[in-house]
């Protein structure tokens, strides 16, 4: 049997509707690239947002070089999120993991029948509702060192350090440790009070794994990585509430990203029922 030349990119799940008429703004979407239309795939009261890919370039093998390149990672994301953003613009969207490739369209139909009550729930829990990302960081730098008395000229050394005895040194370094702790202590419950205050503005809230250095930087600390669910329109409280927080917790940088389409919150994908490997 002869394979096929193409296989359907799934982005995104929808309810219903025509979102590809051809003035629409996914049809002037490049998608991924491929030169097909960015299109959809019915199935009863479900649409799937989904464009055409050369089965050479999007196999299981294919795939993995491609997203294990940096720079080509970074494209495919941003084009899938841009097809994401733009069906989301239209209706209510359950956006699909990067690289959900179906064997072809009747896949997809599978799928989206097999699934469907748990597609319907996640659009019903995210229509007319917005994903905001709210962030906290701490600084790493160490604190000011007091002044260091001067060592009594008489005192022998007692080990390396600058400016003073070994253990004048290792004091320094424990005050140091001390600050660094209590800062830390003092950040967690900032972030605490600052995740309290945004859920209760949010209709569902989830905590995410804290970036490390590698997308923090070396100079500061995340303490708080989280997503809320708000409805449409509650914009200015949020950012009112936001605004008062950096007021009063001074110890902490606070970050708001967003409006998203609501990745955190569309559980429900059709990665588990007929993709391709």
């Amino acid at each position: 049997m002869t394979e096929a030349a193409n296989l359907t990119y799934a982005f995104a799940v929808c309810r219903g509707g025509d979102l590809t008429s051809p003035a629409g703004p996914l049809a002037e979407l490049p998608g991924l690239g491929t030169g097909a239309p960015v299109r959809t795939v019915a199935a009863g009261p479900l649409t799937a947002v989904v464009q055409d890919v050369p089965a050479a370039g999007y196999d299981e093998a294919a795939l993995r070089r491609r997203l294990s390149d940096g720079a080509e990672l970074e494209r495919c994301a941003r084009a899938h999120h841009a097809v994401i953003t733009a069906a989301w613009a239209l209706a209510p969207t359950v956006p699909l993991p990067l690289a959900t490739v179906y064997l072809d369209d009747g896949r997809v139909r599978e799928a989206l029948a097999d699934r469907q009550t748990s597609f319907l729930t996640a659009l019903d829990r995210i229509a007319g509702r917005v994903e905001w990302g709210v962030k906290v960081y701490t600084p790493t730098g160490p604190p000011p060192a007091p002044a260091a008395a001067p060592a009594p000229a008489a005192a022998p050394a007692e080990g390396p350090g600058p400016g003073g005895s070994g253990r004048a040194y290792l004091d320094r370094v424990r005050t140091r440790q001390r600050g660094r702790e209590q800062r830390h202590t003092l950040a967690l419950g900032a972030a605490e009070r600052v995740d309290t205050v945004v859920r209760g503005l949010a209709v569902a809230a989830r905590r995410l794994r804290p970036h490390g250095v590698e997308v923090t930087g070396k100079h500061r600390t995340q303490v708080l990585n989280a997503a809320y669910l708000l409805d449409l329109g509650r914009e200015r409280e949020l950012r009112a509430a936001l605004a008062s927080l950096r007021h009063d917790e001074t110890d902490v940088r606070i970050e708001l990203s967003g409006p998203w389409a609501p990745y955190s919150f569309a559980d429900g994908g059709i990665t588990d029922a007929g993709a391709a490997p």
